[in-house]
C-alpha cells in the first residue's frame, strides 16, 4: 500500500528538521517546502526527502508546493504577519483536499494574551480546525528544552548557566520529542482529529535544576546566573534575535514565573502516543553540550568572550517604542495564561477531552494535581 506523501512546513527549522528525519527513517514520501536551498535543506534532501523552494506567505507558490501531497505539518514562521502564511496555507489546503494537518500551536494561545504572536496562534488553530473534510490535530507544547540549552556554550566555556525564569518550574519538551509525537499523528491522523495534544518532558524542574544538570553533563559545576532582561535585550540581537520576537519572549517570561508552564504539567504524551517515555533533560543538555559551538576550544572560548563583551557596547532594542510604531491592535483586557479563568478552565479539561489512550493526566509527585 503507498504511503501518503506528507508536506513539512519549516522544514529547516528545529522541529521540522528532526521530524523529516523522523518520517524518512520509517519510509514515508516527504516534500520539504523551503524558503531557500543551504546546507540545511541538502542534508535533508539525502535522506531522500524531496525539496521544494516556495514562499509560505505567497497562496500561488504554497498551493503549488502542497499539490500532490495528502497530509502536512504546519510550522508557523516566527513573524509579525504570521496570519498571512497561515491564511495562504489554508486556502490552498482546501484547494489541494490535503488529508489531514497537524499544526504546531502553543500551550499559551488565547484571544486575550498580550503578545500578538500568541494571540495569531490562537486564529491560526481556529482557521485550520474548521476547514472542511480536513481532520486537523493541535500540536501545543509549552517551551521548548531549546530555549534553556541555546546558551550552554556559557556554561561549558564560562561555568554560568544564565536565567530569566527565577524559581518558576516548566517540564520542557525536546524537539526530537515534540519531532515524534508530529510524526506518530501525521502517520496515524484519523484517530485524532479535533484533538490537541501538549508534549512535555517527564520532570518539573526550575532553570537552577537545570544548570545543576548541565554541571553533570559537563563535568564541571556551573554557577547559575540570573540575567537581567534589559542585559538580554542587549544580547539578543547579537544573536539574530527580532524585536518581534524578544516581545514575546518578554510576555513568555512573565508567563513563566506565574506558572503557566507549570501548570497541568508533566504528562504522558509522548510515551503514549509514540511508545517510548519523554526524554529527560540530562539527556537533551548532553546533546546539545556535544554541539560544536559548545566544545571547550580555544576558538569558542575567544567567541564566547568577544561576544560577551560586545553586549556592554550594544544598544539592544527599545521594544516599547517598537511596539508602539507598529500600531497593532491590542485586546481590550489583556491578560497573561495565569490570570485568565476561560484559558485555566479549558486547558485543565484539555487531556479529559481528549485522551490518548483513555489516561489521565499524571500526577506529580511533589504537589497536588492541577484541577
Amino acid at each position: 500500500m503507498t504511503k501518503p506523501k506528507i508536506l513539512v512546513t519549516g522544514a529547516t527549522g528545529k522541529t521540522g528538521a528532526a521530524l523529516v528525519a523522523q518520517l524518512r527513517e520509517r519510509d514515508w514520501p516527504v516534500r520539504l517546502m523551503v524558503h531557500s536551498v543551504n546546507a540545511r535543506s541538502e542534508r535533508l534532501r539525502q535522506t531522500g526527502a524531496e525539496v521544494v523552494v516556495a514562499d509560505l506567505f505567497d497562496p500561488e507558490q504554497t498551493l503549488t508546493a502542497m499539490q500532490g501531497t495528502q497530509r502536512a505539518y504546519f510550522c508557523p514562521p516566527s513573524h509579525p504577519h504570521m496570519i498571512q502564511a497561515a491564511a495562504a496555507f489554508a486556502s490552498a489546503a482546501r484547494e489541494s483536499q490535503l488529508e489531514a494537518i497537524v499544526g504546531l500551536g502553543q500551550w499559551l494561545a488565547s484571544p486575550d494574551h498580550p503578545s500578538l504572536h500568541t494571540r495569531q496562534h490562537w486564529l491560526v488553530e481556529r482557521t485550520l480546525s474548521a476547514l472542511p473534510g480536513i481532520a486537523y490535530v493541535n500540536l501545543n507544547p509549552g517551551y521548548f528544552a531549546d530555549n534553556y540549552l541555546r546558551l550552554i556554550d556559557f556554561a561549558a566555556l564560562f561555568r554560568v548557566f544564565p536565567v530569566l525564569t527565577g524559581e518558576s518550574r516548566n517540564a520542557p519538551p525536546s524537539n526530537e520529542d515534540i519531532a515524534r509525537v508530529a510524526a506518530a499523528l501525521l502517520m496515524d491522523p484519523e484517530p485524532h482529529a479535533g484533538k490537541s495534544y501538549r508534549p512535555t518532558g517527564p520532570r518539573l524542574l526550575s532553570a537552577y535544576d537545570m544548570a545543576a544538570i548541565a554541571g553533570n553533563v559537563l563535568g564541571h559545576r556551573v554557577f547559575a546566573f540570573d540575567m537581567p532582561f534589559s542585559m538580554f535585550v542587549r544580547a539578543a540581537p547579537l544573536q539574530g534575535v527580532t524585536a518581534f520576537e524578544l516581545l514575546g519572549i518578554r510576555d513568555y517570561i512573565a508567563d513563566h514565573e506565574q506558572g503557566a508552564f507549570e501548570f497541568g504539567s508533566p504528562n504522558d504524551v509522548v510515551e503514549e502516543l509514540t511508545g517510548r517515555p519523554a526524554e529527560d533533560f540530562e539527556t537533551t543538555a548532553r546533546r546539545y553540550a556535544a554541539l560544536p559551538f559548545a566544545r571547550k576550544t580555544f576558538a569558542n572560548r575567544l567567541r564566547a568572550f568577544v561576544n560577551f563583551n560586545r553586549v556592554t557596547f550594544s544598544p539592544g532594542y527599545d521594544l516599547d517604542r517598537y511596539q508602539r510604531r507598529q500600531f497593532r491592535p491590542m485586546p481590550p483586557n489583556p491578560r497573561y495564561a495565569m490570570e485568565n479563568n476561560q484559558w485555566k478552565a479549558e486547558h485543565s479539561r484539555q487531556r479529559q477531552r481528549n485522551p490518548v489512550s483513555g489516561s489521565r493526566p499524571r500526577e506529580r509527585a511533589d504537589e497536588s494535581p492541577q484541577p
